[in-house]
């Protein structure tokens, strides 16, 4: 079920809006949809990732340990 949200922007957004709405064919308020969806979409995603590492971290940390430290020389 679709539900409608109103809100309210300044000039300066709205106008940032239009313009890369405009930039991928888009109307302003399909763009501001997409990335409403994207961004929620990623939390969830980071949400869940949050969950599997607290979850089974330790486990994967035991059975193939800690990730080398980064090189500091330049190849």
């Amino acid at each position: 079920m679709a539900r409608e949200l109103r809100i309210e922007i300044s000039d300066e957004a709205y106008e940032a809006l239009q313009h890369a709405a405009a930039a991928r064919h888009v109307a302003a308020e399909d763009y501001a949809e997409q990335i409403l969806d994207a961004d929620l979409t990623r939390a969830r995603f980071l949400d869940g990732a949050r969950s599997v590492i607290a979850e089974h971290g330790d486990a994967f940390t035991a059975r193939y340990g800690r990730p080398a430290a980064p090189s500091t020389s330049a190849a």
